[in-house]
């Protein structure tokens, strides 16, 4: 799945949206549940102010007597205890906001953070195409910011909602109080107001899309920058890749500018809608008054209560229009959780446990890319503890047949068999935890060296430790570090040699113990001194194991004991470096003279 294209099908499916979120929240329920309940007082005491301005002006300014239940408000008692009911209920309001918002953020943290977990877990599964499809900044951006959109603010949103709406329905019970005729003339007005909102949700939808991936884009770019920084300073690319951010940034504006032009007049609009209906609502209250059927002081609770509820309906719609970008977030993270890895294990798959006999490719065809293939009918046996090296023409397919024996990409057609069984009839684990790698470019990850070592044996112990850093010439690397294996590594590596990275990654392979061991131009970005020691540590890590490699400086594999000459996809030849060698014409002896003919020449030289 190509993460650009995201369509976000379900962005509109609530039901089939809360049905998706709900496992995350239900361990939160009961918090979830106060956080709620605290927010309905917290929107009914929005009304409180304007109760109590009909009680204050028709007792305490004009003087008119008030009796409830036989018991008199006087002047002097009304002019004393509204004021301070006023702070009091501010006081209490100011306290539920705390504890609320208090809530709603360890609530969405929460929630945000699970999905990251299970996200992280998914992205782990996931097979090699779909990291070489996906760039770093769209799977960043997918995997990390839409989680936060989609969890993080769907609870403040529910709790906007219900503050929200119990504050508009306590104000609208102040303006029945007041007068039931004005409060229909005011309320059918607001919900007029309130209709443009429902009228966006299809924009939102496609400008949040739209921004998801031009954000990817834009945090590739800086990861590029990042890694690249050498290339960029060296070719002097600084003014093309400003040029480049340039333009994101104003498709970025472009992008929220059309947002704004159709969400933008919603305010305006809103705004002067509410403005007819407390003009309708004036001179409608003035006849009433004037009738006898209002007093002074309901007149001024009921104007007040309907200036008041505008905020509650006009943030009710804004939060609607943000729910919007949180369902489409919601959409875009359950559709990473509906991806599946291309490459699984099959039902009842067997364990591997080592290689017996040998390791067959037989007829194997492979393309990267439906009718574009790669490999032709690949077919070629190694025996337990044999080396078979691969060379041939560069982009001629032999980083991608070693790439097949652990599964990182799986055969178009034909089989690879070890011992006679279909390497696609064992586990995922059990297959990869009998293959170790080295490659060209070893990643290492932050932290230490010690840590980068046990990733191939977590439980080794120090005596396993300390023989894979002897086996891989590490030792007299250590020694010149303060911290030895406890020395951190920057990111990547980066603070460590190409040959120093290498004997790491060989440590590591040979920790591992694995049975198969793939070598991929392993040596061949290192200077004479560094590919020395790299290959005395590759030859104490190939003992006694099957080895695949590839390599392109030949005189280090003529001892193989198999050599496959791979050329645009197709087995060339095949046989050890003296059989290959006497064959008149043939591809293998004119890449080996030739490379004989370059070490003559910078020898002389």
């Amino acid at each position: 799945m190509k993460l650009a294209k995201t369509q976000a099908t379900t962005a509109f499916n609530y039901a089939f949206l809360s049905k998706r979120i709900f496992p995350y929240i239900r361990p939160l329920i009961p918090r979830m549940a106060l956080a709620f309940i605290l927010a309905i007082p917290l929107g009914l005491l929005d009304g409180a102010t304007a109760f109590a301005l009909k009680p204050y002006i028709d007792v305490v300014v004009n003087g008119n007597p008030m009796v409830i239940k036989g018991f008199e408000l006087t002047r002097n008692l009304l002019a004393t205890l509204i004021p301070w009911l006023i702070v009091a209920f501010a006081v209490v309001q100011g306290l539920l906001k705390y504890t609320n918002a208090y809530l709603t953020d360890w609530l969405s943290n929460k929630i945000s953070n699970s999905i990251k977990i299970d996200l992280f877990r998914k992205l782990t599964s996931l097979d090699s195409k779909f990291f070489d499809i996906n760039s770093s900044g769209i799977v960043l951006s997918r995997f990390l910011n839409d989680p936060d959109t989609a969890s993080k603010s769907v609870i403040e949103s529910i709790k906007t909602l219900i503050t929200c709406a119990t504050g508009a329905m306590g104000l609208i019970a102040v303006l029945l109080y007041n007068s039931w005729k004005l409060a229909l003339v005011g309320v059918v007005v607001l919900v007029i107001a309130f209709l443009p909102v429902a009228m966006i949700r299809k924009k939102i939808k496609q400008v949040s899309n739209d921004t998801m991936a031009l954000t990817g884009g834009i945090n590739t770019n800086f990861n590029e920058t990042y890694h690249g920084n050498k290339i960029m300073t060296g070719y002097r690319l600084q003014e093309s890749l400003n040029a480049k951010f340039h333009g994101q940034i104003q498709q970025s504006f472009a992008l929220a500018m059309s947002l704004t032009k159709r969400v933008g007049w919603m305010s305006p609009i809103m705004y002067l809608i509410a403005s007819i209906g407390v003009a309708i609502v004036m001179l409608f209250g003035n006849h009433l008054i004037i009738s006898g059927e209002m007093t002074t002081g309901s007149f001024a609770s009921f104007i007040t209560s309907l200036l008041l509820l505008y905020k509650p309906i006009k943030d009710l719609g804004r939060t609607l229009t943000n729910l919007q970008n949180v369902f489409v977030a919601m959409s875009r993270v359950f559709e990473l959780f509906d991806l599946n890895p291309e490459i699984s294990d099959k039902e009842d798959a067997a364990e591997l446990s080592g290689v017996q006999d040998e390791i067959k490719f037989e007829n194997v065809c492979f393309e990267y890319e439906e009718n574009a293939p790669v490999l032709f009918n690949i077919s070629f046996n190694v025996k337990k503890g044999q080396t078979v090296a691969l060379v041939g023409n560069s982009g001629g397919g032999k980083s991608t047949i070693v790439n097949l024996l652990p599964r990182f990409y799986d055969i178009k057609s034909g089989s690879i068999k070890i011992d006679g069984a279909d390497i696609r009839d064992f586990s995922l684990s059990s297959l990869r935890g009998n293959i170790s790698e080295v490659f060209q470019d070893n990643f290492l990850y932050s932290g230490t060296i010690r840590e980068n070592i046990l990733m191939g044996k977590p439980d080794a112990s120090g005596t396993e430790l300390q023989k894979a850093i002897e086996g891989a010439h590490l030792d007299e690397f250590l020694h010149t570090l303060e911290n030895g294996v406890d020395t951190v590594i920057g990111e990547r590596g980066t603070t460590l040699s190409g040959g120093q990275r290498q004997r790491v990654a060989i440590a590591r392979a040979m920790i591992k113990d694995a049975p198969i061991i793939i070598l991929d131009e392993a040596t061949s970005a290192l200077d004479n001194k560094s590919e020395a020691i790299v290959q005395r540590a590759l030859e104490n890590l190939m003992k006694d194991k099957t080895v695949f490699v590839i390599a392109h400086r030949l005189s280090t594999i003529k001892n193989a004991d198999k050599i496959l000459v791979i050329n645009d996809g197709k087995l060339a030849e095949e046989g050890t470096h003296e059989e290959l060698l006497r064959i008149e014409n043939g591809q293998y002896k004119y890449l080996y003279e030739m490379q004989f003919q370059k070490s003559d020449i910078t020898a002389e030289v």
